[in-house]
């Protein structure tokens, strides 16, 4: 802190009492300030009541100057001064001058004896403060949150912080370009290829076409390495992204097939994917951010009497190891072309996610509430308490609202069950619907700002229990609705079906219906193997020809 022009650097009790005696100070300045005000206002009705007892005001037709009038005043309140707190001035005789006079003729001495007497308490009581400060000021303390507190209710809510990580949540300002011909990666880079958008604390990672990887911070400019096939941003927990890879052992060697993820590396070290020859170069390369496995199609030179000059390989058929494994041998012939022949699907196992409603975050950690397993293509369904719904891909990162009222896995032939109050019509309806659009934000019930939703229902036959309100003191019975009975499935957009005429108290949504839901088809699936978990369960062989033979064990 700053104190008389200069820097002190002091700890937090000095500061609180350096606070506290600062407050005390300016409250016994204020009750001073209180006092003396309270003493001029007694000091005038004093005067002004002795003025119109003694009819001071009757001889003033006798004196033709100020000067004199004043003098005259002046002995006349002679006998009274003891009476009062302070002299009396000019000032004071100014003020009884100029008082009307149908306040003259008005004027009750009852009244005025009271309120002197009002004012003598007042003044009792601000010295009493000042003769008790430190009292008073514990109780100013006490009484703040009372005094200010009310309107001004805290808006934020008190949660346990979850877990942050700097590269999650910092904005994401400046694009990140790279030359592959050249080597350099970099932000400064603009007219070259652009990568994707990056902050200053991310990092980078970079594929060679030698066979040497890099994972490097995001840089101005940066050279890396002559002929880059692949540069992403890097997420060292990522281990869903497979990289699809052939290589050639060396200047005249062998070609090989493997399939790996990067997890921990340290920065700024090359490392090498190939069996470290001379001469070793990347032959085909693909990234993939949930696993896919595509089918690419091996095209050989004609070198003397090899028979079979082309056919397809799976990348699916082969398995996810660590990055420095050897991996699985194609041909030992040289290779003409590899084509693309078809895109791959997701090979790793659906990912389980939970929500964890203390920090209000989605985690695969195992903490709070399990939603299901979602494979890439999976959506979370999201209904809020406005009638809004969504589906979002899940990540880890996303933001929940408030009012959020369902939150689950998102099946596209469910249906959603909604009771709802239409405030234009003033009459509850009932729809049930399927989501129409995945990929925007819908409302599903009126508009009208008085309209609201009473329950919703993700369950497959749900039931809800109408209480009905007393009529001229009759009750009607409790009426228990099978949705989907009551309502056929129909679109997002439509009013509904009318619940009743009869004016309703509440509704419960009860236990639904028993339904057995249909299983759903869960394809062949492989996980990812950590960085030692290199295993084979594929075997190779090599033919005549020099082509590769797979077979699972």
């Amino acid at each position: 802190m700053i104190e008389n022009h200069k820097p002190l650097f002091i700890g937090v009790s000095d500061m609180l009492k350096i606070s506290t005696h600062r407050t005390v100070d300016l409250l016994k300045r204020e009750l001073e300030i209180q006092l003396d005000e309270l003493e001029n206002k007694w000091h005038f009705s004093t005067l002004e009541k002795i003025f119109i007892r003694e009819e001071m005001y009757i001889d003033f037709k006798l004196y033709s100057d100020r000067e004199s009038l004043y003098t005259y005043m002046y002995e006349r309140f002679k006998p009274f001064l003891k009476s009062f707190v302070r002299e009396i001035n000019d000032d004071d005789l100014q003020k009884l001058t100029q008082i009307p006079m149908i306040r003259i003729t008005r004027f009750d001495s009852d009244k005025a004896d009271d309120a002197i007497a009002k004012l003598e308490a007042e003044m009792e009581q601000v010295k009493h403060h000042l003769d008790h400060i430190i009292d008073f000021s514990v109780d100013f303390f006490l009484k703040l949150k009372d005094k200010y507190g009310k309107g001004r209710e805290r808006q934020t809510e008190l949660r346990n912080f979850d877990t942050i990580e700097a590269t999650k949540v910092v904005l994401r300002n400046t694009k990140l370009y790279v030359n592959k011909e050249e080597g350099f990666i970099g932000t400064g880079l603009k007219k070259d290829e652009y990568v994707a958008d990056c902050s200053d604390i991310d990092d980078v990672i970079v594929f060679l076409r030698d066979g040497k990887m890099m994972v490097t911070k995001v840089d101005d400019k940066k050279f890396i390495g002559k002929d880059i096939i692949h540069v992403a941003i890097f997420d060292k927990n990522d281990k869903r992204t497979i990289y699809n890879m052939m290589y050639r052992d060396g200047k005249n060697g062998s070609t090989f097939i493997k399939r790996f993820n990067v997890s921990g590396v340290t920065r700024d070290k090359f490392y090498d994917l190939t069996q470290e020859k001379a001469g070793s170069m990347v032959s085909y390369f693909s990234a993939n951010p949930n696993g896919e496995a595509e089918v690419v199609t091996i095209l050989l030179r004609q070198v003397g009497s090899i028979k079979k000059l082309k056919w397809d390989v799976d990348f699916a058929d082969i398995a996810i190891k660590g990055r420095a494994s050897r991996g699985n041998t194609v041909t030992k012939y040289p290779i003409k072309k590899i084509e693309l022949k078809e895109k791959g699907i997701s090979t790793l196992r659906p990912r389980k996610i939970w929500f964890d409603d203390t920090v209000q975050r989605l985690n695969v950690d195992g903490r709070g509430e399990l939603l299901g397993e979602f494979r890439p293509n999976d959506r979370l369904l999201i209904i809020n308490q406005s009638g809004k719904l969504k589906t979002i891909i899940p990540e880890l990162t996303t933001h929940f609202d408030e009012d959020m009222v369902v939150l689950e896995k998102w099946h596209p032939k469910k249906p959603i069950s909604a009771i709802y109050y239409d405030g234009e019509k003033d009459r509850y309806y009932v729809k049930r619907f399927l989501v129409e659009n995945e990929n925007k934000e819908e409302i599903f019930i009126s508009e009208h700002e008085k309209s609201q939703l009473e329950i919703v229902s993700t369950d497959w036959r749900p039931v809800a229990e109408v209480i009905f309100a007393k009529v001229k003191g009759v009750q009607k019975e409790n009426q228990i609705v099978d949705i989907e009975q009551f309502i056929a499935i129909k679109g997002i957009k439509a009013l509904g079906n009318q619940l009743t005429t009869d004016k309703i108290k509440q509704i419960n949504l009860l236990e639904p219906l028993p339904f057995e839901e249909p299983e759903e088809e869960a394809p062949e699936e492989m996980e990812v193997a950590g960085e030692d978990n290199v295993s084979d369960d594929i075997q190779t062989e090599l033919d005549d020809d020099g082509q590769i033979t797979l077979s699972l064990d």
